[in-house]
């Protein structure tokens, strides 16, 4: 289980810990009370923040978005080839670019791996050329396994490729036993975003199931294949019925019921109905004896399901799945075919991505970490490293506080927790050793075969993995990447290179702005590790009971009330936030503003911070907290965002602030205005 900060858009430390901010940090306290330690103008506005944005004609107790961001949400349109669009996004645009710099003068290098890489994807004329052609063996050994058994060996041989299967697969660690790395399952296969897609009798979602079935038919024919019609409502009918065995999106997310150890027998006897031999020894799970399973009762439910169908529409399901999957890759009626469903069916998005966009995400994905090596030294320079640094302790600090001071926790408890965040390790930044990509071979000309290539390497490295022991310096995601996150089994918080730099993290603008934006992205991740499913794991990362029964009685009691308050959130007619599903991220958000506003306070070593701009240090905190959440979203990506993702959208990300009695002091918020909450009804678990 890995926790992010923020939706992945195409689409988280010490015991006794020094209450003293780090010093030498450009957020140590400056002999003007907290003003910017770096000289120089800020990228937004005057001290940080773009009040040019603000709607002031608006309350802040009425509506604090609006407030903060009215105006900018007005004035800004979504670009046409987005499906959203704010903050993250103006800084991936900036990563994008700054990539596409790397790799096309990696493309002037004749022995560049990720040069050839990336001109092979921006040959428009050869793909389009050869069509289909690529993946035409591969349709040809699908239909040419005549039985269940060599279609299963077939379907293990496609997921070394990328192409998904109800069974997903990869190599991690055993989150009872952080030390050793296994092979785990779970549940997958489906052409629309989640099973609410299929189940749901909603007409967006019928709508879309509609779209669904023209976009396997249209697929179907680009290929060649006859009567593509019934067969794409066979296909449809097949998803369903899969769908109808997965788990909720809201269950998915639980480590307790996620964890479910099996022997290589027990998928023969628990989910008969399928050929896992062949399955088995196509993964290179040959000798593996045991197996971590994460929706036992969905994997039940398949292998029924694939048992009761027949062999012809297995074909064309696997025949569909690699299709979806290499569209991408293809000539540009596939192209356009796929970005008619995917882009714009599904995410609402007009216009597909110019070509050298998705060259570089493609290359950034697949050979990441050697596009971030170059990244990082031209972008990420010693002393951004060392200030994050910095702040990240300071935020560790605020933590410890915050456990020893803790009314609800028992003592036995705590000691514990304070025992996990002193064995805590933060990441900044890039990876100390880089990915070795040696043993990838990259052929100029063969787009559909780099692409496979780089699939089946990602997924032999995890095969790798078994028997060895952890790799703790391992990052799961690239330098380039505008996001950051927790994991749990390795006690870790890790933040990419791109993702420090405004607004999250400017050097020249007041530190209030960067404590709301960046510091409360730490506290964030860092306190993942405490949160409803974080806090099952210990300081060694393993998922084990080390609470009290009354500590999980209090603690759960104030996130029923996380739940209950976010349920009432409608940000589409009919369409509420899940409470449960995003408890995580609204939780580890509410924490991010605690503990971020403490190290800040710290930061300021007892001096006053000024008023800047007629906006108090307080009030600027709040606003730079804002600012990032600055979200324009088309009503499609906004309804699959609610139905599958656990962040909640930007309005009500910002709207976290209604539960913090100093935002009610900073803004003079008054009862009977719309946020406002009475005292007994505001969160406060950390």
């Amino acid at each position: 289980m890995r926790l992010s900060f923020v939706a992945l858009m195409a689409s988280t430390m010490l015991a006794g810990a020094s209450v003293a901010a780090v010093p030498g940090s450009m957020f140590a306290p400056a002999t003007t009370g907290g003003a910017p330690a770096v000289a120089g103008q800020p990228t937004y506005g005057s001290f940080g923040f773009d009040t040019a944005g603000m709607d002031k004609s608006v309350k802040p107790g009425d509506d604090f978005y609006s407030y903060a961001s009215g105006t900018w949400q007005k004035t800004t349109e979504i670009p046409a080839d987005r499906a959203s669009y704010g903050m993250f996004h103006k800084l991936q645009d900036l990563s994008l670019e700054r990539t596409r710099g790397i790799l096309e003068d990696a493309e002037k290098q004749p022995d560049s791996k990720i040069g050839m890489f990336y001109a092979s994807f921006m040959d428009e004329a050869a793909a389009d050329a050869k069509g289909a052609a690529p993946i035409k063996p591969w349709l040809a050994e699908i239909k040419a396994a005549k039985t269940k058994a060599a279609l299963a060996a077939e379907m293990a041989k496609l997921a070394r490729a990328g192409v998904s299967t109800p069974f997903g697969t990869g190599v991690g660690q055993d989150d009872k036993h952080p030390d050793t790395y296994i092979a785990q399952f779970g549940q997958d296969g489906l052409g629309l975003p989640n099973r609410d897609y299929y189940l749901k009798p909603d007409a967006a979602l019928a709508k879309a199931r509609t779209a669904y079935v023209a976009y396997v038919t249209q697929m179907l024919t680009l290929a060649g294949e006859a009567n593509a019609a019934a067969r794409a409502q066979a296909i449809m009918t097949f998803e369903t019925g899969i769908a109808k065995v997965q788990w909720a999106a809201e269950d998915t997310r639980d480590a307790d019921k996620g964890y479910n150890k099996w022997a290589r027998a027990d998928f023969d006897a628990k989910a008969p109905g399928f050929p896992w031999a062949p399955y088995m020894a196509g993964l290179g799970y040959g000798t593996q004896k045991d197996f971590l399973v994460g929706q036992p009762s969905a994997f039940t439910g398949e292998a029924k399901l694939f048992a009761a169908t027949p062999v012809a529409v297995l074909q064309d399901y696997m025949i569909i799945r690699t299709l979806d999957e290499y569209a991408r890759y293809l000539s540009k009626d596939f192209i356009d075919t796929s970005f008619a469903f995917h882009g714009t069916a599904l995410s609402g998005t007009p216009q597909n991505q110019p070509r050298w966009k998705r060259g570089v995400s493609l290359v950034s994905s697949d050979m990441g970490e050697a596009v971030g090596q170059v990244y990082v030294a031209k972008y990420f320079p010693p002393e951004a490293k060392a200030a994050a640094d910095a702040l990240v302790h300071n935020i560790i600090a605020a933590m410890g506080t915050r456990l020893k001071n803790l009314s609800w926790m028992d003592p036995a408890t705590k000691q514990k927790a304070l025992e996990k965040l002193a064995a805590f390790t933060p990441k900044i930044g890039y990876p100390d050793k880089w990915r070795d990509y040696s043993t990838l071979e990259i052929r100029q000309g063969d787009l559909v075969g780099n692409v496979a290539r780089a699939n089946a390497f990602e997924y032999q490295r995890g095969l790798n993995k078994l028997g060895q022991p952890i790799d703790r310096g391992e990052w799961g995601m690239t330098p380039m990447t505008i996001n950051a996150y927790a994991n749990p089994v390795m006690n870790e918080i890790v933040f990419p290179a791109a993702i420090l730099q405004p607004p999250f993290f400017d050097p020249k603008a007041d530190p209030a702005v960067n404590y709301g934006g960046i510091g409360v992205v730490i506290g964030h991740e860092l306190s993942h590790h405490f949160d409803d499913q974080g806090r099952k794991y210990d300081s060694h990362g393993a998922l084990t009971d080390w609470w009290t029964p009354q500590d999980v009685t209090r603690f759960t009691a104030l996130t029923d009330q996380l739940v209950k308050q976010y349920d009432a959130y409608e940000p589409l007619p009919g369409q509420h936030v899940n409470g449960k599903l995003t408890l995580g991220e609204n939780m580890a958000d509410l924490a991010g503003l605690s503990l971020s506003h403490d190290a800040y306070e710290l930061s300021l070593g007892g001096q006053p911070a000024p008023v800047i701009d007629g906006f108090s240090a307080d009030q600027r905190f709040y606003l730079g907290y804002a600012q990032v959440w600055r979200t324009k979203y088309r009503d499609p990506i906004l309804r699959q965002q609610l139905l599958t993702d656990p962040h909640s959208p930007g309005v009500q990300r910002t709207d976290e602030v209604r539960n913090k009695d100093l935002w009610y002091k900073a803004f003079d918020v008054k009862a009977g205005e719309k946020l406002y909450l009475p005292p007994a009804e505001r969160v406060n678990v950390w």
